[in-house]
């Protein structure tokens, strides 16, 4: 960029220049290329959180501010150390079941995404056991069987689980979940 100004031509009795408006548009399109939306994006999301946060602590000082007012007034006019104690363990209580159902509810969540992914992968596993059927039949068919390869893999010794039908694993995976 200095050195499009610098070859500007001057223009008479003034500090402007002229410069080539192609050359110009042309370092402007290689600086919009060289900040990737990534990084504005980046920004966007670093300024909304800093906003977030502002408001937040706004809001925090509020109720701390309120719930000092609060305090005071009980403390000055009634005395009543006890009450603030027992609405202060009721808060705890509150937020601590708040959260509980909250988690309950992700945990929820998370097994039924788990359950379907199951469901997935044993439907996925039953194409992978039929294609290996079927190509077992074609070479059985060419006088070369696959069963040898088949025992191979079968041969783990105890059930992984995945031996269930897909209809089993269907109905598992609709069963509702239990917290």
């Amino acid at each position: 960029m200095q050195t499009l100004i610098a070859n500007g031509k001057k223009l008479p009795m003034t500090n402007n220049v002229v410069i080539d408006k192609d050359a110009a548009f042309d370092l402007i399109d290689e600086l919009r290329a060289a900040i990737p939306e990534e990084i504005r994006a980046a920004k966007r999301i670093n300024s909304e959180g800093e906003r977030i946060i502002e408001k937040a602590q706004e809001e925090a000082e509020r109720i701390v501010a309120s719930a000092q007012e609060q305090a005071a007034f009980l403390i000055e006019e009634r005395g009543l150390t006890a009450a603030a104690d027992q609405e202060s363990g009721r808060i705890i209580g509150l937020a601590q079941s708040e959260s509980a159902e909250v988690r309950r509810g992700a945990d929820e969540y998370a097994a039924a995404v788990l359950i379907g992914l199951e469901g997935e992968v044993v439907r996925t596993l039953q194409s992978i056991k039929k294609g290996i059927a079927l190509l077992d039949e074609r070479r059985h068919v060419a006088g070369a069987p696959l069963e040898a390869i088949d025992d191979e893999i079968d041969d783990g010794g105890e059930d992984d689980g995945w031996g269930e039908e897909p209809e089993q694993a269907e109905e598992r995976a609709s069963r509702p979940v239990r917290s």
